[in-house]
């Protein structure tokens, strides 16, 4: 690992598979480090008021330039508009341009994404060159509910993982929850199977002989239960505790540098395009192209067609005249939002992209409706 790189820790894992107590533990108990924090839980409380205080890095509140995500007091960065794999260049990355910028007052990274969220996008995102230089994942550690996964349920609340994922409106994909453990676990450095002192002897064989048929001997496995990270009475047992939790920083695996080479059931879905059943394959899809755009009338133009077509979805970025920044613009459903995301690059065409998914899309009628409102260029 390159010592002057940040690292950063990405935790993984289920809806009530423990992330946030790990997180907390890490916050809680860890010492002489300065930490940034970026949660990215649907639904959940993740930090609350007490760890907030208890974050070693101090830090002022300020907002994103443009409606970039907004750091919050004391080090802690909150992604609530979508699952973090899913919106890696829109959500992610602008945070990791903040943390760089802040580098020299750094120590290290906490990451707890979304319980749905697939490790691989999110840590191929170090190999941008502006992360890249500056920040190295350490380690990517899954978090996996022992007693679920025993019964074979995978998560401890079923239906609130289904909740979840119909409430985030940027998920792009949609794999069971035995695919996506699959997944979770094929990016692990290190698997922590929680709630173990609820296991019996044979559930923990289940249990350790799942993990064993989907990582390689050398991620290790750790069993702990209920009660660790945070509730040791002593002196000695807070020790103890330090020192796993220090354990669990520091592992140096520099993941971003193999994460291409995991093939998990994602990539495969999108590799078989339409002989799988994934959730793409039952919407249209269609890409608009154009050059600068007029942002008040693409806004109204794409409003109306919200309304009057079956459009389920509609993302992309869009030039507009005299703006040094591109334009990033999502719609679900009816409802329409945009902010400015970074600066167009020095030889990037100023070009405006539309991605819409939906039913029965007409791509040269959604096309034609748009034309107008691009401005014509003198040659």
């Amino acid at each position: 690992m390159n010592l002057n790189k940040i690292p950063a820790t990405v935790v993984t894992g289920f809806l009530g598979s423990g992330k946030t107590t790990l997180l907390a533990g890490m916050l809680r108990q860890v010492t002489g480090k300065r930490i940034a924090v970026i949660v990215n839980e649907f639904g959940e409380q993740d930090i609350d008021s007490s760890l907030l205080r208890g974050c070693a890095l101090s830090c002022e509140e300020e907002g994103g330039e443009g409606g970039a995500p907004v750091e919050v007091e004391r080090g802690i960065y909150e992604l609530a508009n979508g699952c973090i794999c899913c919106t890696v260049e829109e959500e992610f990355l602008p945070v990791m341009k903040q943390l760089v910028a802040r580098r020299d007052t750094i120590d290290h990274i906490l990451i707890e994404t979304s319980g749905l969220a697939l490790p691989k996008p999110l840590v191929q995102a170090f190999n941008w060159p502006e992360v890249r230089q500056h920040c190295t994942v350490d380690a990517i550690i899954t978090v996996v509910d022992g007693p679920a996964v025993a019964a074979g349920r995978y998560a401890h609340d079923v239906a609130r993982v289904e909740a979840q994922r119909l409430a985030d409106e940027s998920l792009d994909h949609d794999p069971s929850l035995h695919e996506l453990l699959d997944d979770q676990l094929s990016a692990a450095d290190l698997v922590l199977v929680t709630k173990t002192d609820l296991l019996d002897p044979a559930e923990r064989a289940r249990v350790e002989a799942l993990i064993a048929q989907r990582v390689p001997a050398s991620v290790k496995t750790l069993f702990i239960d209920q009660r660790a990270y945070g509730n040791g009475d002593g002196d000695a047992s807070r020790a103890a505790e330090r020192a796993q939790l220090e354990a669990l920083m520091g592992i140096g695996a520099a993941s971003e540098e193999t994460i291409d080479r995991i093939d998990n059931h994602h990539d495969r879905h999108h590799a078989e395009g339409a002989h799988h059943d994934h959730a793409h394959d039952h919407f249209d899809s269609c890409v608009i192209r154009l050059g600068e755009v007029d942002g008040e009338a693409l806004a109204a133009r794409l409003q109306a067609l919200l309304k009057s077509h079956e459009i389920y979805r509609a993302k992309g970025f869009a030039a507009i005249p005299g703006k040094p920044m591109r334009r990033v613009i999502q719609a679900v459903g009816e409802r329409l939002d945009g902010y400015f995301d970074r600066l167009w690059g020095a030889d990037e065409p100023r070009a405006t992209q539309l991605v819409f998914i939906g039913k029965g899309l007409d791509g040269a009628a959604l096309q034609a409706a748009l034309a107008d409102v691009e401005i014509a260029t003198s040659p």
